[in-house]
């Protein structure tokens, strides 16, 4: 199954769907990560202005997805909503390049101006092409509907975690979801809510089941 992650900025996706990318990965899937903004305007001072770039490939690399599945857009954090159209445009060419079965995008009830752009943008691009789930940033969103729970093993947890510390800038902010303790006792909570040890949770946006099998349907642009 081919399975693309969209994040607004560098980290997201890794935060709110890490342990799946793992489970993705080790059961054989093909995953790609697209990633809209390398935020060179919310680094430190200290920090060159493509360390969120080189933060966001080493994570990609600890999590195994391959070099030619990755894609970077170099939009301005917080300026998402004057470059809409943009965005689609880059979200119809990768439709028509990977043709996704499944994607992984910001929820629609994040209330950060970029994340709830691409959410939209997400929704007008693959309503008819793949299926759709939205990742959860507990500190983004005020509501948030746990329609889909996905099962995971302390090893997927600990992966997270580990293309987590790739975020080096991040722990220099002192980001407080850029705890080992936090993103465990995420987990754990999940899990007891779905009968398992850790879980990620998300919400159904659209589950298509195709005709044919995975991969072999297809549907017109958006």
């Amino acid at each position: 199954m081919k399975i693309l992650i969209i994040s607004p900025h560098t980290d997201d996706g890794e935060l709110g769907a890490g342990g799946t990318i793992c489970k993705f990965i080790r059961e054989r899937n093909e995953v790609f990560h697209a990633v809209f903004s390398c935020c060179e305007e919310s680094l430190p001072k200290t920090c060159l202005p493509n360390t969120l770039e080189k933060e966001f490939l080493g994570a990609q690399s600890a999590y195994g997805i391959k070099k030619e599945n990755i894609f970077i857009y170099r939009n301005k954090v917080r300026h998402f909503p004057e470059v809409r159209r943009e965005i689609l445009e880059s979200l119809v060419a990768l439709k028509k390049r990977i043709r996704p079965n499944l994607v992984l995008s910001p929820s629609l009830n994040d209330f950060h101006q970029d994340h709830n752009v691409l959410a939209l943008e997400c929704i007008r691009c693959f309503k008819s092409e793949a299926s759709i789930i939205s990742y959860e940033l507990p500190w983004n969103n005020l509501t948030f509907q746990k329609t889909c729970f996905v099962k995971l093993t302390k090893d997927d947890i600990e992966k997270k975690w580990n293309a987590l510390m790739s975020y080096a800038s991040q722990f220099e902010l002192n980001r407080p979801y850029f705890s080992k303790e936090y993103i465990f006792a995420l987990a754990r909570m999940k899990g007891i809510e779905c009968g398992s040890e850790y879980a990620e949770s998300f919400e159904v946006i659209r589950w298509m089941i195709p005709t044919n099998g995975y991969g072999k349907s297809e549907s017109p642009d958006a």
